[in-house]
Order: structure tokens, then sequence, then C-alpha cells
């Protein structure tokens, strides 16, 4: 997105605002002050010099209509994704941020018009480019995650998992091989992986057109590598654990994918299903992904450096 010819921020009540975001620049935030970063989940200032390209023109800016947003962009993403981060209510979002309602109006756009979607699609692209890989992927592992759902939730997408014990919601996930999100699917605990398999593939397929290589654990056996196959023209591997084996092992790419589920599961958000709506519940994902995808950029793809256990005194 180029910023040429952009006038400068406009002045307020609360001085210049040293913010470049569009809002700041051509909008009515100027009137906004400006906060404190103080949360881990808050853009840093080389995060935020990557994602400020990334973000899609608004509407007003390109003439359809609208009005300019009165609100930081920086600050409505920090918003979000401290409430991703923490698992806070909208209503309970602290008071340096934005008005909540209004923190919700910018969650509920980008929802609805799969923008946060899109977003991820750019950050996982550059992440690839500096790993060395081609944008799109020819690979991809396919897995599932049930979680309780909260009483937010209605009976009408809810389910029992029998396998798991938990009555909630599951999330079917699609990753490349570097772990990076490519496809998430929401649906009832109770709908198996068989089942939704078929939905997952299809929206993978319609997504990223080069794949033609899959894995997956044992619940996607049967006629889902059929369908695959006949109707997709993706060659599914199931990767099963041997009845022998005892323990922990680290299974063939399988590993890849759970890894994935750990690093969404630390979005408290995400611990539980709170979402009244599935689309709503999605759209968490992209965004919980987002987090250590942006982190991941600003330290040149760089995996986060390990902790060093102390050792006792």
């Amino acid at each position: 997105m180029s910023h040429c010819g952009v006038p400068a921020p406009s002045a307020s009540s609360y001085g210049v605002s040293p913010c470049d975001c569009l809002a700041h620049r051509l909008g009515n935030a100027a009137d906004q002050p400006d906060r404190t970063r103080r949360y881990g989940s808050d853009l840093t200032d080389t995060q935020w010099a990557i994602v400020r390209p990334l973000l899609p023109v608004p509407a007003w800016l390109n003439g359809q209509g609208g009005r300019p947003e009165g609100y930081c962009h920086r600050q409505l993403l920090d918003a979000v994704r401290y409430l991703v981060a923490e698992g806070v209510r909208w209503a309970g979002l602290p008071a340096d941020f934005p008005k909540w309602r209004a923190v919700y109006r910018f969650f509920r756009r980008r929802r609805d018009h799969d923008c946060i979607k899109e977003f991820y699609g750019r950050l996982r692209k550059m992440l690839r480019e500096l790993a060395g890989k081609k944008e799109e992927p020819t690979a991809a592992i396919i897995d599932s995650q049930s979680v309780k759902a909260d009483a937010t939730v209605a009976a009408a997408t809810r389910g029992y998992d029998a396998g798991k014990k938990i009555n909630g919601r599951k999330r079917h996930i699609a990753v490349d091989t570097l772990g990076l999100l490519l496809t998430v699917l929401v649906t009832a605990a109770s709908v198996k992986d068989n089942d939704a398999g078929r939905d997952l593939l299809e929206h993978l397929r319609a997504d990223h057109h080069r794949i033609t290589l899959l894995r997956a654990d044992g619940g996607y056996t049967g006629r889902l590598v059929a369908f695959a196959h006949a109707v997709l023209a993706l060659a599914l591997t199931v990767v099963k654990r041997s009845d022998d084996t005892k323990g922990f092992v680290v299974l063939p790419r399988r590993w890849v994918v759970e890894r994935s589920f750990s690093h969404l599961i630390r979005a408290r958000r995400l611990a539980r299903d709170y979402e009244t709506r599935i689309d709503s519940a999605e759209a968490m994902a992209w965004w919980a992904a987002g987090i250590p995808a942006t982190r991941r950029l600003a330290r040149s793809g760089r995996p986060a450096p390990r902790r060093v256990k102390r050792s006792a005194a």
C-alpha cells in the first residue's frame, strides 16, 4: 500500500500524533489520545512497520462511501489482539483501548469480509519467503481439536465428542509444512473427522490450488481418502500410531499440526469456545495465529529463542 502524497497527521487538542496509520493521516482519529503500549500482545514498532502496509485500504478511502474511522488502526489491532490473547470479554477491555463497541465493529467488519484471513495470508507468504519456500505450498497436514463450549454457544452449533468426552465445538485446521495456518473450519464437536474433512479439503483446494499432498491421523481413514483422490486430486496419507508403541512417539509430519494447535491454544480466548457464531470462532483462530506470525516476522523469520531453565539454588 503506497503512502506517497499522504498528508502529515493532523493536529488536535492532544498535539500531533506520531502514529502513521490511515485513520490518523486521513481520518478522524487525530482527536483521540495516544496510549502507552504496556501489554505483551501490543504490536511493537518493528511489528507495526511490517503490518501497516499489509492492512486493507478502508472503503471510504477508495470512494466506496462510509465515514473515516475515528480510532487509530494500530490501537484497534492492539485491542483485538489483547482480547484474543488474554481471553477477556468485549466489555472487559482495558480503558486505555478505544471503546469496546468500536473495537467489536472493527473485528466484525474484518470477519464479515474475510479481511483477517487475507491479512494472515500475506503474513504467511512473507514467512514462507523468509524460510526459502515458494509462496504457495504443495503439501499440508490436517487435524482437529475439540474444546469445551461456553453457555453463550447455542445448542444447535455444539455437540458431544464421545472420544474426548467434551461437550463443545471442534476446530479442524490445515497447515503447511512450516505449521502456518491454511484453512480453519469450526463444527460441533459431535461431527466426525471424516464428515468435516470433506468440507475442510474443499475449502483447502479452493484457496490453495497447488496443494497435492496431505497427511492426517487415523480419524481421516476410509471414504475421505478416496474422496480426496477422486474428486479433489489430493494424495491423502494417513499417518497412524503403531499399536505396539508405548509412550510418546513423534509421528512423521503429524507433530507440525500438533505444534500449531499448541500455539493457537496459548491464546486464552481459544482455550474455550465463547463465540455465538461459527464464523466468529473461525475468525478468532485467524487472529490467534497472527500474533506469533507477526512476532516471528519481526525476528526475520527466526523461531522464538528457547527459555533457559534456571538451576535450583
